[in-house]
C-alpha cells in the first residue's frame, strides 16, 4: 500500500532525576554532597532508509514515545542515557511541524537523519549545586521533560522528470515504455491510483528518474479527483514533461488541456512554473491528431515531441531531450530558509518567557519555560521550594504580579500547582 502522508505524536524520553546524597564514610568528617546527575532521556531520530518507499509502517503508529534516563545515585554515580529511538523513513521524506507549520527536516540525502524530538537534559545531583556559601546542598533537580511534538511527514518522491496530464493520456503506458515500472494500464480514467517511479536508461548511457503523477483534472489543486494528494510529488521534479492526447478522441482540446493543467500546476504552487517544461504529443497515429498537432504548436511555446506510446515510436528522442534538460537544471532546494524550524528558533527565546491570565478569581501563569522550571523541581525539600522561588524572582514574575495588582492572599497557579500570593 502506498501512504506518503501520516500525522504522528512523538514524545521524546525525560531526562532522570538529580539524586541528594552525602558521603557517609568513616574518618571522613563533614562528607558533602555525593548525588550524581540524571541521565539524558532519549532523542526520536528519523533517518533515511533507501530500502523504503512508503510511510506504511508510521501510519500505524500513533505515537512514538521515547524512554527516560536513568536516575542519578549516590557516590556521584550519573545516571545512564537513555537509548535514542531511531524511525526508518523513506528518501525524500519532509517532516514538518504541525503546530507551527514549520519545516524541521527535508530527508532528500542517502542516509541523512535528524532529531525531530529532543530528550531532556538530566537533572542535576546535590554535587552540582555546591558553593562556598552552601557546601552542602540538601536539594537536587528533576529531570528536563523531553520535547513533545505532533509531526506531519509526507513523502515527495525524488524524481528528475515528472510527467503530468489528465487522465487516460499516456503517462503509465509511456513510463512502461521508457523504464522497467511496471505501472497498472487500463483503458478507463484514474486506472494509476499511486505515483509511479522509473529509472529511465538513454540510448547515449545516461540515466534519470522519471515519476508518473496520476489523477490531475481541473480542480485537482483544490482537492478534485487525486491531484491534490499527488500533486506534492511533482515539487522535487527538475523537468516537467506534459503528456497531451493530441487525437482529442474524447472530445476534448488538447490546447485547453494544456492549459488546465498548467492553472493547476500554478495553483498548487507557482515554483512549478519555473521549472524547464515539454510537450509530449501522444496517439500521433490516430485521425484529425496531425491536425491538432499544427494548431497546438502555433500557440505554445514549449519544445513539442510527437509519439506514438503504444509503439515505442518517438520515445528515443524525447528521453534524450529530457536528459539534457535534467543536467542542465541545477538542484534547488525545496523550501526557502524561513519555512525551517531551526532559522526561527532565535526568534522564540528572545520572547517573554512566561504569560500570566486572569481566570476567575485565579491568576494562571504559562509558559514554556517557567512550566520546565516548575518540572524540573524537587518540592521535597525547602532547599529545592527556595530555588524555584528565586528562579520565578530572577524571570520577573513578582514584578508582573506587582504591575497587575494582584490582591492579598490570591490564588496563583502554574500547572497544578497553587499558592497563595503574598507581597
Amino acid at each position: 500500500m502506498f501512504i506518503d502522508e501520516v500525522l504522528i505524536k512523538v514524545i521524546a524520553g525525560n531526562g532522570g532525576d538529580g539524586c541528594t546524597a552525602f558521603r557517609r564514610e568513616k574518618f571522613v568528617p563533614m562528607g558533602g554532597p555525593f548525588g550524581g546527575n540524571g541521565g539524558r532521556g532519549a532523542n526520536i531520530i528519523f533517518k533515511v532508509d533507501t530500502g523504503l518507499h512508503t510511510l506504511i509502517d508510521l501510519r500505524y503508529m500513533k505515537t512514538i514515545k521515547g524512554k527516560k534516563g536513568e536516575n542519578g545515585s549516590g557516590k556521584n554515580m550519573d545516571g545512564k542515557n537513555a537509548a535514542d529511538i531511531i524511525v526508518k523513513v523513506p528518501q525524500g521524506t519532509v517532516v514538518t511541524d504541525y503546530d507551527t507549520n514549520l519545516i524541521i527536516a527535508d530527508l532528500k540525502e542517502v542516509d541523512s537523519e535528524v532529531i525531530v524530538a529532543r530528550g531532556g537534559r538530566g537533572g542535576l545531583g546535590n554535587t552540582a549545586f555546591k558553593t562556598q556559601s552552601n557546601p552542602a546542598p540538601n536539594f537536587s533537580e528533576n529531570g528536563e521533560p523531553g520535547e513533545e511534538k505532533m509531526l506531519k511527514v509526507e513523502l515527495k518522491l525524488l524524481a528528475d522528470v515528472g510527467l503530468v496530464g489528465l487522465p487516460s493520456v499516456g503517462k503509465s503506458t509511456i513510463l512502461s515504455k521508457v523504464s522497467k515500472a511496471r505501472p497498472k494500464i487500463a483503458d478507463y480514467h484514474f486506472t494509476t491510483l499511486t505515483p509511479n517511479l522509473g529509472v529511465v536508461k538513454t540510448k547515449d548511457g545516461r540515466s534519470f528518474t522519471m515519476a508518473d503523477l496520476p489523477g490531475l483534472i481541473e480542480g485537482a489543486s483544490q482537492g478534485v479527483g487525486l491531484g491534490d494528494k499527488f500533486l506534492r510529488h511533482i515539487e522535487r521534479t527538475k523537468v516537467i514533461a506534459h503528456v497531451i492526447d493530441m487525437s482529442a478522441l474524447e472530445g476534448r482540446n488538447p490546447y485547453d488541456d494544456f492549459v488546465m493543467i498548467n492553472q493547476e500546476l500554478e495553483k498548487f504552487s507557482p515554483k512549478l512554473m519555473k521549472k524547464p517544461m515539454i510537450v509530449i504529443a501522444n496517439k500521433m497515429d490516430i485521425d484529425g491528431a496531425k491536425e491538432n498537432l499544427e494548431k497546438f504548436k502555433s500557440k505554445v511555446r514549449c519544445e513539442v515531441f510527437e509519439i506514438k506510446a503504444i509503439s515505442n515510436t518517438g520515445l528515443d528522442d524525447v528521453m534524450m531531450r529530457l536528459a539534457d534538460l535534467v543536467e542542465q537544471t541545477p538542484n534547488t532546494p525545496l523550501y526557502e530558509e524561513g519555512e525551517y524550524l531551526s532559522h526561527v528558533l532565535y526568534k522564540f527565546e528572545e520572547e517573554k518567557p512566561f504569560e500570566i491570565k486572569k481566570v476567575d478569581n485565579e491568576y494562571i501563569i504559562s509558559g514554556d519555560k517557567v512550566e520546565k522550571l516548575f518540572k524540573m523541581t524537587n518540592f521535597q525539600s525547602d532547599e529545592g521550594i527556595e530555588r524555584f522561588i528565586r528562579k520565578l524572582r530572577k524571570l520577573g514574575i513578582d514584578d508582573e504580579l506587582l504591575k497587575m495588582e494582584v490582591p492579598e492572599g490570591a490564588i496563583v497557579k502554574i500547572l497544578d500547582f497553587e499558592f497563595e500570593y503574598h507581597k
